[in-house]
Order: C-alpha cells, then structure tokens, then sequence
C-alpha cells in the first residue's frame, strides 16, 4: 500500500530508516519534487540490484577525483605503425614523407623544397636545380627520386640554400640514373646528411675558383690573372677539389718576377735580372714551364692577397753604379730586385740581388787585377731564382769593357781582356698565360769600339759603344745595359717585373 503524501514537519528527522520500509514501496512520484536530500538519507545506499539514472549533463573536471586506472578503460592501450603502446607510455615516431606530385624540369625554373615531402623529378628533357628549404629544424627530411632514370644526362642540382650539405658549404651535383636520397637536417655544422643513397656517385657539386685582379684573360679552363702593377687579387669562391676531384682546386699556379737591375755607367757591368719564381702544381693543365718551376702551388683562401710588382733600378751617369730592382710578390712567395751592374774602377764588385749585377771594368794594377760578380739567388731560395753576373779581369787599357748581368737561366758572361762587354745571362720560357714567353735577361756588359755587348734572352738590355745603356724590357724584370766608353751617356735601367696567377675555372 502507498504512503499517504504527509507534510514536511510531520516526520521527524532519521524516524524513517530502511528497516522500516517495505522493499519496493516508495515511487518516485510519492516524494516531493522527486528529490530527498542527502541529510534525510542513511550515510549507506545499497544500489548493487537498482538502476540509477543521472542528470543528463556533462562531466567536468571537477567532478573526477584523481585519475581513472587504465584498467577501468575498456581500450587501456594504443597501436601506433603495429606496435601496441600502453595509454601513458611512450613511442618515437618517425614521420612519413608525404610525396608531391612529378615536377618536370623546364630548364628555367627552380624548384624549393619543404620539409616532410618527397618528390619525383623528371630531368628527361632539361637539367634541374632543385633547392633546399632556407629553414631547418633537427629532424627536417627531404625525399628524392630519379623519375625517368635520366640524371646522368641531365643532372639535378640540390642548391643548399644557406645551409651546408655534408657538413661542407657546397651544393650537391646527382649525374648517376635511378638515383634515390633522403636527406636529413642534423644541425649548422653538418646540415642536411645524406641518411639514405641507392644509385649515387658523387654528392659534391663541382665548384671552382672564382677571383678577381689584374688583367683577366683565359686559356682553355683556366683563368690567367696578369699584373703589371701594384694591385690586389680577391678570391670569393674555392675549388673544391681533392674533395671532388671534378671541380677546380682551391689552388693556384704563379710567376713572380722582380725588377731587373740596372746597368752600371763608364764600361760598366750589365745589370742583373728581377729574381724569377715559378710553380706548376699537378693541377696546372697542359702548359710547358721554366726549368725553374717548383710542383707546389700556392693553396687560397677566401681572402685579399696583395701583390706588389717591383720596379726596375735605375740607370746612372758614367760614374757610378746601376740601381738594384725591387722586390715583387704575392701571398708567400717574394722575389728579389736584380743586382745593379757597378762602374769601372775601384767602385766594387756588381750588387747581388735576385740575378747579381756584372762586374766593371778593373783597371789594374798591372799584370792583372779582378773586379768580382754580385751573387745571384740572393737572399737563397730553391729552387734558386737567379744566377750570379760575371767578372772582369783586365790588364789595362785599352780593354774597357764589362761583364754581362746574371739572368733567370744562366750567369752573366764574365770578360778576361776582352774588347768587348759580356753578354747577359739568358732569362727562361714559360706558358703559364698560354703562350711562350721569355723573361729574366741580364743587361749587356760596357764595350768599346764598335762592339756591341747583347742582352741575356728576355729581354736585357745591351750595351753598345757611344751610345746609352738599352733599357731592361718593361714587365719582363730584365737587366739594363752598361754604357760602353762614350763619356756623357747613361746606362739602361732595369726592367719592371710581373706577376701571373693562373687556376682552373670550369
């Protein structure tokens, strides 16, 4: 039977416990509002065998204490690429490239890459250069395939776009067919590592020496950088050979050149020849050298090198001695000013300098009497860059002649009661711009008569009687030639020197 609905106040509190219920016999519907409040219930409510229903809202936060065990889940875990992880566990995750549709390379544009995909690159028809991404992060990966199976016909150019490739700051050249790469940002210092290769010969691009200074001019695949004058050569660009042997190395040839000598006054000594360097590195080309070549060229950096081109010395009046030439150099190598050639008499032997300066005319005392040489390859270097010039030995007049300068391929010719002046030591030949040309003569020794004394090969000036001294010829670091017995004239002065840098550029 029901309960009577009773009033609120008509019940005391906690007079009504289960016992004194019936099971089953209070309905919803008999209690007010359908709500008892907890302070009117037992601290324990037996539900195991009853459905309670709940308000249909949501549950928050708020209303969980805690966590819920996993085991109280009926899905306690996770299945990540066919491994199962438990719900709080952890697993690293390696993101899959997400592949582009074909880009087929038009021969003009260029395409840039994002980080996570893939692309296909079709180079049937024209090369392609295919960029980096200009941002990275650890991690970053990029995918690439040979679509057609042509890279060696056309090549595909990965730019690195800031960034280095294999830890070296170069793009990458793909010329084998079939080639696939993953690539993978690592950090600033190695950048993107090639972490999968299938088909791949060489990653490095092919670079080369790139500079400017002088009068460029070409030979072939290699740049000649010509100095006349005083002047800086800039490199901007390295070579990246040995590291590819297909690029350019970062290493150039030269020739340095000093200023020759000048001749000395009054039947004096030619003078000598600008000191003469020369290398020709295994990676100099096909060109003939001098025979004083060294097979070490000079390995750059990117950096300014100076060069200084020395003058020739000075000529003289008839009583006293030809000036020494300048030096001439670039980054370690320095070549010596040519000795001047010395006047007759008690003026001393000729000066020593790159090629020493010839020795005057000695005029006694009787029988004979000596007037030394200057000494060539001075200060020593090897292989050596000049000769001495030659001595006199006279038994007075009216022999007043002198000896010849010291070139760059041999030592001026030394006079032993002769009418007649020394010649010069023959300067040598070289390629290295692409042709032949004779360089580094000693100046002609002082004569009389109508003799003439010649000039070393390459340029040094002779010395003939009544006339002045022939100057050295410009850029060649050539002697000047002596002035013969002709009181009033002059002798020639010394040759300008040069400098020549050569290396491969395509």
């Amino acid at each position: 039977m029901a309960i009577t609905k009773l009033p609120k106040n008509a019940i005391a509190d906690d007079a009504i416990d289960a016992d004194k219920i019936e099971d089953g016999t209070i309905q919803t519907v008999e209690l007010s509002d359908s709500t008892v409040p907890a302070a009117k219930l037992n601290s324990t409510l037996d539900l195991s065998s009853k459905t309670v229903t709940l308000p249909n809202t949501s549950v928050t936060n708020d209303m969980l204490s805690g966590s819920i065990a996993n085991d109280k889940l009926s899905n306690s875990s996770i299945t990540i690429n066919g491994t199962s992880v438990s719900l709080g566990g952890s697993l690293s995750v390696s993101v899959e490239v997400n592949w582009q549709s074909v880009i087929t390379a038009d021969g003009s544009t260029t395409t840039t890459s994002v980080a996570g995909n893939g692309y296909f690159i079709d180079t049937t028809s024209n090369a392609h250069t295919f960029n980096l991404p200009a941002s990275a992060s650890l991690g970053d990966q990029i995918a690439i395939k040979d679509y057609a199976g042509t890279f060696a016909s056309n090549n595909l150019t990965i730019g690195r776009n800031g960034h280095n490739i294999q830890g070296v700051a170069n793009d990458s050249l793909i010329s084998t067919n079939r080639a696939s790469l993953l690539l993978v940002y690592v950090d600033a210092t190695k950048g993107w590592i090639y972490a999968e290769e299938s088909n791949v010969a060489s990653l490095l691009k092919a670079r080369f020496t790139e500079a400017t200074g002088g009068t460029i001019t070409e030979s072939g695949d290699y740049k000649i950088h010509t100095f006349t004058g005083d002047g800086c050569f800039v490199v901007s660009t390295l070579g990246n050979s040995p590291v590819n042997p297909v690029g350019g190395p970062a290493i150039v040839d030269y020739l340095v050149i000093a200023g020759g000598g000048g001749g000395g006054g009054g039947t004096g000594g030619g003078g000598g020849a600008g000191g003469y360097r020369e290398s020709k590195s295994p990676v100099a080309g096909p060109y003939s050298a001098s025979p004083l070549a060294t097979p070490t060229g000079i390995t750059l950096t990117t950096t300014t090198y100076p060069v200084s081109v020395g003058g020739g010395g000075g000529g003289t009046g008839d009583g006293g001695n030809g000036g020494k030439g300048s030096n001439s150099s670039f980054s370690t190598i320095t070549s010596a000013g040519g000795g001047g050639g010395s006047h007759r008499g008690p003026h001393g032997p000729g000066m020593d300098g790159g090629s020493g300066g010839g020795a005057g005319y000695s005029p006694g005392p009787a029988p004979t009497s000596t007037n030394p040489a200057g000494v060539g390859n001075s200060p020593p270097v090897s292989p050596p860059q000049g000769n001495p010039g030659g001595t006199t030995t006279n038994t007075g007049p009216p022999l007043f002649t002198g000896a010849g300068g010291g070139g760059a391929g041999g030592s001026g010719s030394s006079i032993n009661n002769s009418p007649n002046g020394g010649p010069g030591g023959n300067g040598v030949t070289t390629s290295i711009n692409g042709s032949p040309v004779t360089r580094a003569g000693g100046g002609g020794g002082g004569t009389q008569g109508p003799l003439t004394a010649t000039g070393g090969s390459g340029g040094g000036g002779p010395s003939v009687n009544g006339q002045n001294g022939t100057p050295g010829t410009t850029n060649t670091g050539s002697g000047g030639g002596a002035t013969g017995t002709c009181a009033g004239k002059s002798s020639g002065s010394g040759g300008s020197g040069i400098v020549i840098i050569r290396y491969k550029f395509q």
